[in-house]
């Protein structure tokens, strides 16, 4: 026997009920601290899915640490949260949405970047960018600022991957395979100083957004990790690497615990000014992800028998090879629905290069702008097309955006003319 139809108006009832119970309050603060002037933030809680449509509302949080300048930094600011949305398929439901997510994080970092370097100057900046959709945490970062997640279990995770060449050995070996060389700074006598930086440029991260006079080995690639709370909530720490020069992961969330976001952002510059002075502009946003019915996340001390957990989830947080994964945390409170690091566009994006079928037009997968498949490079193009030692495997490329990815592959001199 067939079920008995239900009417559709209670099909939509019973949806839109699910989605107040189930969708938390964000609530979020900020505080800073400029010593350079080069930090600025992005808080954006009242974005739509739908435009026109409250439910399907997702919040965008962000930090961009800029150097060499400020152009890099408000270029990102201002052009980066578009770009990311407008390599997401239109029409597609919420769990589609939170899958496409990832690459169009990749994609929209890559057209950023692309974009900056058109305008010839030579100022980079590192990106914190966190997108929240109800209990789904989704976080792209290039260089070493850092978002953390504090849970009710007690357990600080690290969200991020810091790209810094002093201490990410993977990268050092992907910079010097491009094609950039790694090394201290040499002062007068042939004494080495300073932290591992990337020469040409001098550049101590090894991923960042614009950096033009750097060989574009160092990419705009982020790692991207994507997590779901449990009903319990947490909150998130999002900060500049003037935050974490001076505390650790587990201090930042210590310090803030049971206080109200704004005042918690407040309680972490103050924290870190207190323990290393201003040596750096110092930024910070405290994003609490919470449930309907607490006004406030509960303080929740560290367990000892968590210390361990935490030291693995901080440990696995950290790698750079899982592909899509559906496991649980150490304590249960935290699923893990996806984790990668990959710098290659062929890894990020995939395979499939949608086609409009009414003009016979590819799509770019980075920049999304529509192309005959002869004035660009897709999946049958081969080494012709592409220097590498095999055919390309990833979706379709337009022909500025194919030599942006052989540049970052070290395939070509990365080091574009700035103009005067």
């Amino acid at each position: 026997m067939k079920p008995p139809l239900v009417p559709l108006a209670t099909l939509l009832g019973r949806e839109l009920r699910n989605v107040k119970v189930e969708k938390p309050f964000v609530k979020f603060g900020q505080a800073a601290l400029a010593k350079k002037g080069e930090d600025y933030f992005l808080i954006k809680p009242d974005c739509e899915r739908v435009p026109g449509n409250p439910e399907t509302s997702f919040s965008v949080f962000a930090i961009f640490d800029g150097h060499n300048g400020i152009s890099a930094a408000i270029f990102a600011k201002e052009n980066l949260l578009g770009n990311v949305l407008s390599a997401i398929p239109q029409g597609i439901n919420r769990e589609e949405w939170l899958q496409a997510l990832p690459r169009a994080l990749v994609a929209g970092f890559v057209k950023t970047d692309i974009e900056f370097q058109q305008k010839g100057e030579t100022s980079g900046t590192t990106v914190t960018f966190v997108v929240i959709d109800g209990w789904t945490v989704t976080v792209a970062s290039v260089g070493d600022s850092r978002c953390i997640l504090d849970t009710q279990g007690g357990v600080v995770s690290l969200l991020t991957v810091d790209h810094r060449l002093e201490e990410n050995a993977e990268e050092r070996e992907r910079v010097t395979a491009s094609g950039g060389e790694v090394g201290r700074l040499n002062v007068f006598g042939g004494n080495e100083v300073g932290p591992l930086r990337c020469w040409p440029g001098g550049l101590c991260l090894s991923r960042s957004i614009g950096d033009t006079d750097v060989g574009e080995f160092i990419v705009p690639i982020p790692h991207v990790k994507q997590v779901k709370l449990s009903n319990s909530g947490g909150r998130l720490i999002i900060a500049s690497d003037g935050i974490w020069d001076a505390l650790s992961s587990d201090m930042a969330a210590k310090s803030c615990r049971g206080l109200p976001a704004e005042l918690a952002a407040k309680l972490v510059v103050k924290e870190a000014l207190r323990s290393r002075g201003l040596k750096d502009d110092t930024t910070c946003l405290v994003v609490d992800i919470i449930p309907s019915d607490q006004p406030v996340l509960p303080s929740t001390p560290m367990k000892k028998q968590n210390a361990l957990s935490s030291f693995l989830f901080g440990k696995r947080s950290q790698t750079s090879t899982n592909k899509t994964t559906n496991k649980l945390s150490a304590v249960g409170v935290v699923e893990e629905l996806f984790e990668e690091g990959s710098a290659m566009l062929a890894e990020r994006l995939g395979k499939d290069f949608p086609m409009n079928t009414n003009s016979g037009l590819f799509k770019c997968a980075v920049c999304q702008v529509d192309q005959p498949p002869a004035e660009g490079l897709t999946v049958n193009s081969g080494p012709f097309f592409s220097p590498a030692s095999k055919p390309w495997e990833g979706p379709f490329l337009c022909t500025n955006c194919r030599k942006k990815k052989d540049a970052m592959e070290g395939k070509r001199s990365g080091r574009p003319t700035v103009l005067a």
